[in-house]
């Protein structure tokens, strides 16, 4: 079913054009920037996008300067949190999404807030992300951290059926609503 679904969801979203990606993109970038959790977090880690997902390079470079933002360089089958100064020095990385040349580390205990990408959340905040397990992984690194969900809101389904590894997302924003998970 997982997959059904996963494959369902990526060929919709595949199928939009960069007109629109670009257009639903700057709705949930402002949604974003309007939601007290971002507005309060001080350390922001944000997955850069690539192919049809939520466009987060223009999100990253206006918070630049304003927060200290980290993105994630994937070392060793592993997210390893690295901070960035300057959005235009991120190289190609594995599967094709930019990331630091090196990571300037931080800890993990410092990142209070961090962007999750998926292809498809449910309203409890649970979520089908590419298969590799690196986010669930590193989000168990920081509890403390809230977790946001971007995604188009066709991406928001009923339910998604949840493994014992998941780790949920606390809100999702999408280019027509903000969802608090796990509330009814």
């Amino acid at each position: 079913m997982k997959n059904l679904l996963k494959d369902s969801i990526l060929n919709k979203r595949n199928s939009l054009s960069k007109e629109k990606i670009i257009g639903n993109s700057i709705k949930i970038k402002n949604s974003l920037f309007n939601l007290q959790p971002y507005k309060e977090a001080k350390t922001p880690m944000f997955f850069v996008s690539f192919n049809s997902e939520v466009d987060t390079h223009d999100i990253i470079r206006e918070s630049l300067g304003r927060k200290t933002i980290v993105v994630p360089k994937v070392v060793h089958h592993e997210i390893e949190p690295s901070v960035i100064i300057d959005f235009d020095n991120l190289i190609e990385g594995k599967f094709g999404i930019l990331e630091p040349i090196e990571a300037m580390q931080i800890a993990c205990k410092n990142i209070d807030l961090v962007l999750v990408p998926g292809i498809a959340f449910d309203k409890e905040g649970h979520r089908i992300g590419y298969g590799f397990g690196y986010y669930d992984k590193f989000l168990r690194k920081v509890p403390k951290a809230i977790k946001i969900g971007l995604c188009f809101d066709f991406q928001v389904v009923d339910n998604i059926p949840r493994e014992e590894h998941d780790v949920p997302v606390n809100f999702i924003v999408t280019e027509e609503r903000v969802i608090e998970c796990g509330k009814k």
